[in-house]
């Protein structure tokens, strides 16, 4: 009796370990960083960061190229557009690119608009002579017009794009500032704002549309140092996730508009997320893109050429 309930106990530690579902996918030397769900044709988009080019990836791990173009880079951070027939795609040159150039290494900054339906690209907007220095487009959102913010994490700012597809410099709040990588993940909130992380301090930044250097820091119950991308599940809900050896994802949420909030859920260490970066809801579901990046900083000779998109189940979190 007394090895059967040991053998009992060990299945189910076992199992308990066991990490969440997987979508995987081969797409050799890609490495996505941004992962967006298409609800309408039921698939997700995904970003390469070594090789610029955008992805399409079915539920059951099917991948093919949905654009490539040889002047990108690297892709990072994209969005299906409110309006459903668009994918919005951050390009620049930040560090893990196999086609890099010095004339495009920390300078290139680029939004690129794709047709859903054709595959196409209908424009491409230089975010690069915004303000001067190093650049890194690295998330973007929308507001309720369908205008888009694109985060800049090397000019330590957020920019703007509406829909006539003018560029503007939206914010360069001190709060976005760090060494390194700045802000990084961002939504728009319906009462206004914007929440954006800062990848560097760790912070959630809120930033008013109206008065948008006028930013303040969310007061958080702990920073998320490697915050990287983040969803709004509802006005008192955020996802943020968290990499840099952390590797798991937080669900935060408020009760006076985020002027403080509380991490409330979490996923679990066993999960074993490998560099994960973005999410995106499929459904109820919430999905984390695995972007791999340790094997790109510690210099892999081998490039992986399986990839995966996993789900994140989020457990309550004991205070």
């Amino acid at each position: 009796m007394k090895k059967y309930i040991l053998l009992l106990f060990l299945s189910q530690l076992t199992w308990a370990q066991q990490p969440t579902k997987r979508i995987e996918f081969e797409a050799p030397e890609t490495y996505p960083e941004g992962v967006a769900f298409d609800k309408a044709a039921n698939v997700f988009y995904v970003s390469s960061a070594r090789l610029g080019t955008v992805g399409k990836v079915t539920k059951e791990g099917k991948y093919s190229e949905l654009y490539a173009d040889k002047t990108l880079k690297s892709t990072y951070g994209l969005k299906v557009h409110p309006d459903g027939n668009r994918l919005f795609v951050c390009a620049g040159d930040a560090n893990y690119s196999k086609f890099s150039t010095p004339d495009t290494k920390k300078k290139m900054a680029r939004l690129i608009i794709i047709d859903l339906k054709s595959g196409k690209k209908i424009n491409d907007i230089d975010l690069s002579q915004l303000i001067p220095g190093e650049h890194f487009p690295n998330d973007l959102t929308f507001d309720n017009e369908g205008s888009a913010y694109i985060t800049d994490s090397f000019a330590d700012a957020v920019y703007k794009v509406d829909l006539k597809g003018n560029a503007a410099v939206f914010s360069k709040s001190e709060l976005l500032k760090t060494a390194g990588v700045g802000p990084n993940g961002i939504v728009f909130h319906p009462q206004g704002f914007l929440l954006v992380a800062n990848n560097g301090t760790g912070a959630i930044i809120k930033l008013p549309i109206a008065s948008p250097n006028n930013g303040t820091k969310v007061k958080v119950d702990q920073f998320f140092p490697g915050a990287d991308g983040m969803l709004l599940n509802d006005n008192n809900t955020l996802t943020l996730v968290q990499n840099a050896g952390v590797n798991k994802v937080f669900k935060i949420k408020t009760s006076d508009n985020w002027i403080s909030a509380q991490v409330t859920e979490s996923t679990s260490v066993e999960d074993r997320f490998a560099f994960p970066s973005t999410a995106a809801m499929a459904g109820p579901d919430t999905w984390i893109m695995n972007a791999n990046f340790s094997e790109l900083a510690e210099g892999n000779n081998v490039p992986s050429k399986k990839f995966s998109i996993q789900q994140a189940v989020l457990n309550p979190v004991k205070k």
